[in-house]
């Protein structure tokens, strides 16, 4: 995160039938991008729930299937979260 200078970072793994999801955000964008809320509109995609600080939060689901429409979905939610028109 350091090196990134300003931006967000969103990883997702799954082990077996389990996700794992984890959103940084830098200092300068938690106020239109809070990680917190990133994760939970991001979490129900994948079957679960989370939450966190505005520059970090984690969660976790069953449906690891999802993953995909999950990173697809990253982008217009980082938009909508940041106010900015699709696309």
């Amino acid at each position: 995160k350091d090196t990134l200078g300003s931006g967000v970072i969103v990883l997702a793994s799954r082990d077996g039938d389990k996700v794992f999801l984890v959103a940084r955000v830098t200092k300068d964008l938690v106020g239109r991008i809070p990680a917190g809320e990133l994760v939970r509109r991001l979490a129900p995609i994948v079957g679960g729930s989370g939450g966190g600080r505005p520059d970090m939060a984690q969660a976790g689901g069953k449906k690891p299937e999802a993953l995909p429409q999950l990173l697809e979905s990253v982008d217009g939610i980082l938009r909508e979260l940041a106010g900015e028109p699709p696309g």
